[in-house]
């Protein structure tokens, strides 16, 4: 593996070190997206927004509560959407998630380099 590809790597996990941390200090944010994450699946639905579900708990945590700002960075969604599907493997694939910016980066580096 290259340098760069190395380099991407540890930036994704230290992206994923990130978002671990902060969100074992906001474990009400993984409650709230599992619940409703369960509660879009019971309706019905086959395939939901990860974006959605973070938009619902942003509402009710800075509207309904009116408990000041509440930051959940734009980030940590997809890392939500894929611990959900580690947690419920029978619900794998519900959120529909695309790779990490650095693995498509990495892929195309591997390719560049195979040609």
């Amino acid at each position: 593996m290259s340098l760069l590809a190395e380099q991407l790597k540890e930036e994704l996990e230290e992206r994923k070190r990130h978002w671990w941390d902060w969100h074992k200090k906001n474990p009400q944010v993984w409650e709230a997206f599992e619940e409703y994450t369960l509660r879009a699946i019971q309706s019905g639905r086959k395939h939901y927004s990860q974006w959605a579900i973070i938009n619902r708990i942003r509402w009710d945590r800075e509207i309904e509560t009116q408990g000041g700002d509440f930051k959940i960075s734009n980030d940590y969604i997809s890392f939500y959407a894929r611990l959900f599907h580690a947690r419920h493997p029978q619900h794998k694939g519900f959120f529909r998630t695309k790779p990490f910016k650095e693995e498509k980066l990495i892929e195309k580096l591997n390719e560049t380099l195979d040609f």
